[in-house]
């Protein structure tokens, strides 16, 4: 399944903060910061990075279930979905 700006857009705009904290941790590390500090913002990077791919699941199964509604072969099937969010857990 392709992916399209309507589906993507919550998705990319926490991948594009987690790039930013991401940065912000390795300036932290390589400044010799509080590890407490760049641990804690790591753990944001990580929960922002999983979310966005939640989001991006969630969406693909929108959209494969409007594509069935209507009639015509959604691009992915629920198992390759299924497989998709498992591999993010």
């Amino acid at each position: 399944m392709k992916l399209r700006p309507e589906m993507t857009g919550d998705a990319l705009t926490r991948l594009k903060r987690a790039r930013g904290q991401l940065n912000a941790v390795i300036e932290m590390i390589e400044g010799g910061e509080d590890c407490r500090a760049a641990l804690t913002q790591l753990a944001a990077v990580s929960k922002a990075i999983d979310r966005a791919g939640y989001k991006i699941i969630a969406s693909g199964m929108r959209h494969c279930s409007a594509a069935r509604d209507r009639g015509e072969q959604p691009e992915m099937t629920e198992e390759e979905l299924e497989k998709l969010f498992l591999a993010l857990s």
